[in-house]
């Protein structure tokens, strides 16, 4: 693999850190600003809603730059954003400092899988990808727990201040080991939205709502579930977010290596699998070892979707995959924000601190039977009926296109 991977494997770690790392810290910013744990949630919903919006934002912009200046502004706005979240008087201004900082996360990554695929082999364009999102996972392994043990004990302002620096080293790394890079010829919006039209992009898109926000119903609020229910100590979601973050690093890569050999399987097993995990959640929340191999399964099998669904949106929006692959990015956060305040909703109603995962099921249940759906109407446009009718234009694009 490129060495350049690297670089975006050291952004991508330094943004992995601050989406996930506010989830472990929950229960000491409300305590501190003296609001609920469901209205601390805003502080996930709001930047998952902030890459929804810089997304599209930031990528059409970025079509007027070289790619790596482009890369290089967006760890800016990361920096500027966490800088405002450490030293926030108030609620209002950390939440938006979270949004600030989320402008620069859905156009980094979808910037970001476009030149990972374009740096290799068509063969090995899901691996190039999933290797830059092993930044992402590894921020669960390391940076996330290192985040909530610090702001447990010196503060989460402390935390935020070194996710900061964590992206003034990301912003080196890009620096020195991303290659000079064109600027996009010939990207024009109008073709780029043109991707929108195919309807197994949208159905992509939708999958990745769904099925990652399966995911974040239970995550966002782990530290109360873990403590209320599970009868975890403070102190022990730390490692239980390193146990999600090691099992996200094993599916992301597991999705990345079967998603090149075989997509929409992989999409059903790790959908369906993450359905039924996250339904006996509700159960294994009461035991300590089997919410730690829960949670543990929840990482794996969410991101083992991650590198199979970029891949997809990139290989249908073929030609104008730029704007899409961005677009992408933002879905996982719509499902993000999504989750977090059906999440809230439930736990707010009085239905407890897992009924989240119930939540989660459901959404996740919903995104297999869009891959089912999906399949389905490629294998009919596909079928000999339509290589029959290829003679028209239509029909020829349609050839083309599938």
């Amino acid at each position: 693999m490129p060495l350049a991977l690297l670089a975006l494997a050291i952004g991508a770690f330094g943004i992995g850190t601050t989406e996930f790392g506010i989830m472990g810290l929950l229960p000491e910013v409300a305590g501190d600003f003296g609001v609920s744990i469901p209205t601390a949630g805003l502080l996930v919903t709001g930047y998952a809603l902030g890459v929804v919006i810089g997304a599209p934002l930031m990528t059409v912009l970025g079509t007027k730059v070289p790619r790596k200046r482009m890369l290089m502004l967006l760890m800016g706005f990361f920096i500027a954003g966490n800088l405002l979240t450490a030293v926030a008087p108030v609620f209002v201004v950390m939440l938006i400092g979270r949004v600030v900082a989320s402008l620069a996360h859905g156009a980094f990554f979808g910037i970001g899988s476009v030149v990972a695929a374009e740096l290799v082999s068509p063969s090995k364009k899901a691996g190039a990808i999933a290797m830059m999102f092993t930044g992402l996972t590894v921020a669960n392994v390391i940076g996330v727990p290192l985040g909530t043990l610090v702001g447990q004990h010196a503060g989460w302002r402390v935390t935020f201040g070194i996710i900061a620096a964590l992206g003034v080293v990301g912003l080196a790394g890009i620096a020195k080991l991303v290659p000079e890079l064109p600027k996009p010829q010939g990207v024009q919006l109008r073709h780029e939205l043109a991707a929108f039209k195919n309807t197994q992009v949208l159905l992509a898109m939708a999958m990745t709502v769904l099925g990652f926000g399966g995911v974040f119903a239970a995550i966002t609020y782990i530290a109360p579930m873990m403590t209320h229910v599970t009868g975890f100590t403070d102190g022990s979601v730390t490692w239980l977010l390193v146990l999600f973050g090691l099992g996200m690093v094993a599916g992301n890569l597991v999705g990345g290596k079967f998603a090149d050999r075989a997509l929409m399987p992989m999409l059903y097993v790790s959908l369906g699998a993450l359905a039924v995990v996250l339904a006996l959640f509700t159960l294994t929340a009461h035991s300590k070892i089997a919410a730690a191999v829960t949670v543990a399964l929840i990482g794996a099998l969410g991101f083992a979707t991650v590198p199979p669904l970029q891949k997809r949106v990139l290989d249908q929006a073929h030609g104008a995959p730029t704007l899409a692959s961005a677009v992408n990015i933002g879905a996982f956060n719509l499902g993000n924000a999504l989750s977090a305040w059906l999440g809230g909703i439930v736990i707010a109603a009085g239905f407890g601190y897992t009924s989240p995962n119930w939540v989660g099921a459901a959404l996740a249940a919903a995104a297999l039977a869009l891959a089912f759906l999906s399949a389905a109407l490629e294998r009919r446009d596909s079928a000999p009926s339509a290589v029959v009718t290829g003679g028209t234009p239509a029909g020829q694009r349609a050839s083309v296109h599938h």
